[in-house]
């Protein structure tokens, strides 16, 4: 947004928080922000302008609200806030007043985060997924990685429009769009679509619509949307979060991660976000690999380190190749060796990966619903199904629910099929894939475009994906983060770094390398669609 953008909404933002004073713009060097101003600014920042008496959470937190009110509800309407949490405004003004006795929380302390709208939240929020059968309905208690964020002083101001449960309904879904919320718009060019699952986190954050963003992944959910949307997305671990109290697709790769403009703000969020839960025995892997995320915040992180090319990744756009061409060439001049290579077996795993998510689906998502949402007009994927056909004029008006209906079809967790196909998955993408080509190479990291750049949203035929980085960490359960690396006709291109399990704070120093050597982040213009002429 421009100077006089952030000057009216400031104001207006001001008068709601009882004072114009922490709007006035500081003086010194110490406080120096980009056309975005505080809200385009980083954690870091905005804790300085807090500690220096010249910001507050309540004023942050309102001028966030007023620019959800002026960019997501009109102006370009990009459709990412599902719901506003009508107690943002209160948890900030106490988060002020913990400040001011000297009890501060940490490095989120009084920090606006949004949520996907798959993730629970024992409040006045509900959380559905995106799905009408589960429209109104609040959780019975917090996810636990919402109750890791309140602990560490994050105002939770909304949640996000999300592909509805997760872009897992339909073999012809359009990302972006669920029946509760409709469809996120791009905000680099608004025809254009934000990729899935996690939309409304990526486009938000793109907007500065929050500081910080919680996204959900399966296989490409947090990765994709944040390489589209030109911010940087982190998918851990499985099991470095916990996975408690979010809507699921399947407990064998889901994760949730964080969505920021800058791998530093990403890193405090990520460190925020982990920790041991009793309700997700994956967690208990973590247990003395988890570390405070930030501390690998070092410009040189790059050198000496022997990073592989996966070719097998490329090829999908030659535009898309050329950006990647040159951050790889930024990788090297910052002392990176590189490797090429390919990813072993990545293709013996597409079908048996479809398969597992179908049966977990079906077990999950009752287990969630038992547990988070007892009160639910649906228990089950049959309850769901039977919504959806009842509710088609809005729930199934662009396409159809094939995957619930597949996954529907599926047995139990015993299943000989599904033992096998779990097997598969894990030989494939772990043993001889990931870990047999670092260990071959003596790799500390993969290296690789994300995607391609934002399609035009197509309600007839549906997504039409230009290829994908995401697959090989998900279906392992390894880390992915991804970058800005630059833009093709102005749209955004992500560079991707993969790792072995809990490598997070090497991608975070590589990755941090590469972002502070480049800086290829533009904040968004809100075209109605591409200009040939942008390079």
């Amino acid at each position: 947004m421009d100077r006089r953008e952030f000057v009216r909404i400031g104001l207006t933002a001001g008068a709601a928080a009882g004072s114009s004073r922490v709007l006035a713009a500081p003086s010194g060097a110490a406080f120096k922000f980009g056309a975005g101003g505080i809200l385009e600014a980083g954690v870091r920042e905005q804790q300085q302008m807090m500690e220096a008496g010249k910001l507050t959470s309540h004023s942050l937190t309102s001028q966030y609200l007023a620019r959800i009110r002026n960019i997501d509800k009109s102006g370009p309407r990009l459709n990412s806030i599902i719901e506003i949490n009508p107690e943002a405004l209160k948890i900030a003004l106490e988060m002020d007043r913990e400040r001011m006795l000297k009890r501060l929380r940490g490095p989120l302390h009084g920090i606006p985060v949004l949520l996907k709208d798959n993730i629970a939240t024992g409040d006045r929020m509900s959380t559905t997924a995106g799905s009408l059968a589960l429209n109104g309905v609040r959780a019975a208690r917090d996810a636990h990685v919402v109750a890791q964020l309140r602990a560490a002083g994050a105002v939770i101001i909304g949640k996000t429009n999300l592909s509805e449960w997760a872009n897992m309904r339909s073999t012809h879904s359009v990302s972006g769009w669920s029946a509760r919320g409709g469809l996120t718009l791009n905000p680099y060019s608004l025809d254009r679509n934000c990729s899935g699952s996690s939309s409304g986190s990526g486009a938000a954050i793109a907007a500065n619509l929050a500081t910080l963003a919680v996204g959900t992944e399966t296989d490409g959910s947090i990765v994709s949307p944040a390489s589209i949307c030109g911010v940087v997305g982190i998918k851990p671990t499985l099991g470095l979060v916990s996975r408690s109290g979010i809507i699921p697709i399947a407990h064998s790769q889901d994760t949730a991660g964080p969505m920021a403009r800058s791998v530093a703000d990403a890193a405090l969020m990520l460190t925020a976000m982990v920790g041991v839960d009793a309700d997700d025995e994956a967690t208990a892997e973590s247990r003395g690999k988890m570390t405070d995320y930030s501390t690998a915040l070092e410009k040189g992180g790059l050198q000496g380190k022997r990073i592989g090319v996966a070719r097998n990744f490329f090829g999908s756009n030659p535009e898309v190749d050329m950006v990647i061409e040159r951050a790889l060439q930024d990788l090297a001049a910052q002392g990176a060796t590189l490797i090429d290579t390919e990813v072993p077996n990545s293709a013996k795993y597409g079908e048996t990966e479809t398969e597992v998510l179908l049966y977990e689906f079906k077990a999950d998502l009752e287990a969630y619903l038992k547990k988070y949402a007892p009160h639910a007009p649906v228990a089950n994927m049959a309850d769901v199904i039977a919504f959806n056909k009842k509710n088609h004029e809005r729930e199934l008006k662009y396409f159809g629910q094939e995957y619930l209906e597949q996954a529907q079809s599926k047995g139990d967790l015993d299943t000989p099929a599904y033992r096998d196909a779990l097997l598969n998955n894990r030989r494939y993408a772990r043993a001889e894939g990931i870990d047999q080509v670092m260990q071959q190479h003596q790799l500390d990291a993969l290296v690789a475009p994300t995607g391609g750049p934002a399609w035009l949203t197509d309600f007839i035929n549906g997504d039409h994906y230009g290829g994908s980085f995401s697959s090989p960490a998900a279906v392992a359960g390894y880390p992915h983060i991804t970058v800005p690396a630059g833009h093709v006709q102005g749209l955004p291109v992500g560079l991707s770094f993969v790792g072995a399990a809990y490598s997070e704070a090497l991608l975070i120093r590589m990755a941090y390398s590469y972002e502070q050597a480049t800086r290829h982040r533009r904040a968004p213009q809100f075209p109605a669609s591409v200009s040939l002429s942008v390079r």
